[in-house]
């Protein structure tokens, strides 16, 4: 008696592979999987007239001032952000010096230099020459120790009545950035106020375009989207445009960014309820999430509009609610937020390193059982593993932890870690 054999399995296989392989593409083109780059924490803007060259440095060292003037030490710190992280001077005193650091070293991990609503309407020769100097400034970062890691200019939108002057200006960028030392490391655009798929089809032409009148590379222009139009999240026909917007942007785009204010204000919430965490915010950034997930494009929150500034009083507040947000933030796997004022970077860098080292424990020993197979009270999957992973990543990017604890406690290499993430 013969032994069944595998030849209609094979059939199967092939017939399988020939019916689906044109959808496995799409899907591969479609869903390349999670960006692995590092990803800044937060996004800082500054118009136009009011950015230096050392802008960077300026904020940080006005950070640290606050700190000193308000929060000098972990137990003065503990205190005024305990409601909003229920952080212990303990870790205070594990987190305080490293922010000092960052501080001191790369305080702006990501800079744009806006030339839309926060810098408003000028004569045109005025923003002509904000765009230049803008140029300038992006060219001299190139390469420069302390820079950035990515850093960029908003413009104006594409609607009529700012249409033009967002193309000259771009245009001005580039070339005053190419005659002071060419575009810097993780450069990108933010298009502002995109409402329909169409607007970020004609900036991908005005992409190439520009880059062929200046001689960049293909690709050299990265987009940015900032979805602040409710008509973005919620198209006539009912569906979202944003994996659409995605898709035209035809592989340009690295991120959608939450627009708060403005969005608020077209959805008609009163002044005194604009915040990050309004349900009908949530919502919106819930949309974009789930747009994004699997195609590399990260998603970046929005800002709050209140100022750490005045008396102790009021920036221990401001600095309470910040951290509140950025917690938040971090709940609901927003890892980046925009930052409005050099004591933003207090509270942004501060929240930011409590939460990543309280990752360390958990995500040490749930990776450890994972790849050991132990059995323990938690089933953790190939996916869950790769989140794991992600968390101890960033935080050694950002300097919360570093590479020897993260081996001292999972036992594991930072090599096979980042191979998790994949």
């Amino acid at each position: 008696m013969t032994e069944p054999g595998p030849t209609g399995v094979e059939s199967l296989n092939k017939l399988l592979d020939f019916r689906l392989s044109d959808d496995d593409d799409r899907w591969a083109a479609a869903y390349p999987g999670d960006a692995v780059s590092r990803q800044p924490v937060h996004t800082c803007y500054v118009p136009a007239d009011l950015v230096a060259a050392d802008t960077p440095q300026q904020w940080g060292e006005a950070a640290l001032a606050l700190v000193d003037e308000h929060g000098p030490t972990p137990a003065a710190m503990a205190g005024v952000l305990w409601p909003s992280l229920g952080a212990t001077v303990t870790e205070m005193s594990e987190v305080l010096p490293r922010v000092r650091l960052a501080l001191a070293t790369l305080p702006v991990e990501d800079l744009r230099i806006d030339l839309e609503d926060g810098y408003g309407l000028r004569p045109d020769a005025e923003e002509d020459a904000a765009a230049l100097a803008a140029g300038r400034i992006l060219g001299g970062w190139a390469g420069r120790t302390g820079a950035p890691l990515v850093s960029g200019v908003r413009i104006k939108s594409l609607w009529p009545t700012t249409r033009a002057r967002a193309i000259r200006s771009l245009d001005l960028v580039l070339a005053a950035a190419a005659a002071a030392g060419g575009l810097p490391p993780g450069f990108v655009v933010t298009l502002p106020k995109v409402a329909a798929v169409t607007h970020v089809a004609a900036m991908v032409e005005m992409c190439e375009a520009l880059e062929a009148g200046h001689g960049l590379s293909p690709g050299s222009i990265r987009l940015e989207l900032q979805i602040e139009v409710p008509q973005a999240v919620i198209g006539a026909d009912g569906s979202s445009p944003v994996p659409a917007m995605i898709v035209a942007a035809a592989g340009r785009c690295i991120g959608l960014h939450y627009g708060t204010y403005d969005f608020s204000a077209a959805m008609r919430v009163s002044g005194r309820f604009q915040a990050l965490d309004h349900p009908l915010a949530d919502a919106a950034k819930a949309v974009m999430q789930l747009a994004a997930a699997g195609t590399g494009v990260r998603v970046s929150d929005g800002s709050t509009n209140v100022m750490p500034q005045g008396s102790r009083a009021e920036v221990h507040a401001a600095w309470a609610l910040h951290a509140r947000l950025v917690r938040r933030q971090y709940e609901r796997a927003l890892y980046q937020g925009w930052d409005m004022h050099p004591g933003h970077l207090v509270t942004r860098h501060l929240t930011s390193h409590v939460m990543l080292r309280r990752e360390l424990p958990v995500a040490a020993a749930r990776l450890r059982a994972y790849l050991d197979r132990s059995a323990t009270g938690t089933v953790d999957e190939p996916a869950t593993a790769k989140a794991l992973s992600s968390a101890l990543v960033r935080a050694v990017d950002c300097g919360a932890v570093d590479v020897a604890e993260v081996s001292e406690t999972s036992g594991l290499d930072m090599a096979t870690i980042r191979l998790l993430t994949r």
